[in-house]
């Protein structure tokens, strides 16, 4: 099958939406589909365009057998909502006209959400090349800004909300990747027999339990060898609620425990304003690494964090990051609630209400005392996301779905 995938974001550039799209496709390709992914310059989340891409208005290349048609976009930092409106806009304006015939025939689009910026350039090209649109949710958009306090006009939020429901209608297939976001968008009207849910995953054979602690960057990372290091990685978001893994830090700071945060993001700056405003010398915060490295770095830590905000709307959320942790057979503590807690929980992990400092702190400090525990968590973990979380399985899930316009759940 020829499948063209359109998204703003794809490696080089570092998070979870790249790192599943990317997987998806290389997965696709090597079953035989042929896969062309439509995207834009990479330049996320600094807004700076790599030294090979500047100056480029569109530029076509080849990776893990698929093909990549990469045209001109607005970079800004990921920050500021006009400016990533605008250069959301202008992905979606070059991705169809630039990349309209450089992808190719194709029988199916698969458009990656939010935004719907991206989806309008999915819908045109689906038309363009009379292809079936299959319209993937990753966060309920507008809901989750609307929940978060970033949008607060009515008028504004009833037209996007009707734009979301257009988006859905005019999708042959709706992927989600939870069943909190299924019965959300069923229970808006959606047709339940259009709506799938295809959970993240991980990649099993790089994450894996025989990945060994690496000593020089543990030290890097702020730990002595006797100390308990907890690390946090991934984006420092207004969803996060990373100030309130500060204030557990801050409970601890008398305790041979550290604290690493790895990662960018709008509240980046928030967090090392808490961390100066209480004087800890137990957190470090580092910028992001590679996708690449994230299973060394995972390994070389003692516990993983995996916080969300405490918002009912997020009972719905499942963190992608949370399987790699287990993957590396990692303890872990959630701040969640919902159905992330539910997987967590069946995992073997330690859930503790969201935002909760006081919880957090103590449910690490009782951790950090128990290296069997902290062992038996992690060997539990990885044997979990062995049996229901691979990403090659459930790729092969999504394909099958994909593959129709229809299909039953």
């Amino acid at each position: 099958m020829r499948i063209m995938i359109v998204t703003h974001y794809f490696p080089p550039e570092i998070g979870a939406p790249q790192v599943r799209l990317s997987a998806l496709a290389a997965a696709w390709a090597a079953d035989g589909d042929e896969v062309t992914v439509v995207t834009g310059i990479p330049n996320y989340p600094t807004g700076v365009v790599p030294p090979e891409y500047r100056g480029v208005i569109r530029r076509c290349e080849r990776r893990d057998g698929y093909r990549i048609v990469r045209t001109w976009l607005y970079a800004t930092p990921n920050e500021g909502v006009v400016r990533k409106t605008i250069s959301h806009i202008s992905f979606m304006i070059t991705s169809v006209l630039l990349g309209w015939r450089a992808s190719g025939p194709t029988e199916v689009v698969v458009v990656s959400s939010p935004t719907f910026f991206s989806i309008g350039a999915g819908w045109l090209l689906a038309r363009l090349k009379r292809a079936r649109l299959v319209v993937e949710v990753r966060d309920l958009w507008p809901a989750l800004f609307t929940e978060l306090g970033v949008l607060t006009s009515r008028p504004l939020i009833r037209m996007l909300e009707r734009l979301e429901l257009a988006a859905y209608a005019a999708a042959d297939t709706v992927i989600v990747v939870s069943d909190g976001f299924r019965a959300n968008l069923i229970g808006r009207g959606v047709p339940a027999d259009k709506v799938h849910t295809i959970r993240n995953g991980v990649n099993t054979r790089d994450f894996n339990s025989r990945v060994t602690a690496d000593p020089e960057l543990r030290s890097r990372l702020g730990a002595d060898p006797d100390d308990c290091l907890v690390l946090y990685a991934g984006t420092h978001g207004i969803s996060q609620g990373l100030t309130s893994v500060v204030d557990a830090a801050a409970r601890l700071a008398d305790k041979p425990i550290r604290f690493a945060f790895v990662g960018e993001g709008a509240d980046k700056r928030r967090v090392q304003r808490r961390v100066a405003e209480l004087g800890l010398r137990n957190v470090a915060l580092f910028p992001s690494v590679p996708h690449d490295q994230v299973p060394a770095l995972l390994a070389t830590v003692d516990i993983c964090l995996i916080p969300l905000r405490d918002i009912p709307l997020f009972s719905s959320f499942i963190p992608s990051k949370m399987f790699e942790c287990l993957a590396v057979g990692r303890p872990v503590v959630g701040a969640v609630t919902g159905e992330a807690a539910q997987i967590l929980r069946e995992a073997g992990a330690q859930v503790v209400p969201p935002e909760d400092s006081k919880a957090l702190a103590d449910a690490i400090e009782k951790l950090a005392a128990d290296p069997r525990r902290r062992e038996a968590m992690g060997r539990e973990g990885r044997s979990y996301v062995e049996k229901y979380f691979d990403r090659r399985t459930l790729a092969q899930q999504y394909r099958k779905l994909i593959s129709s316009s229809g299909g039953s759940q």
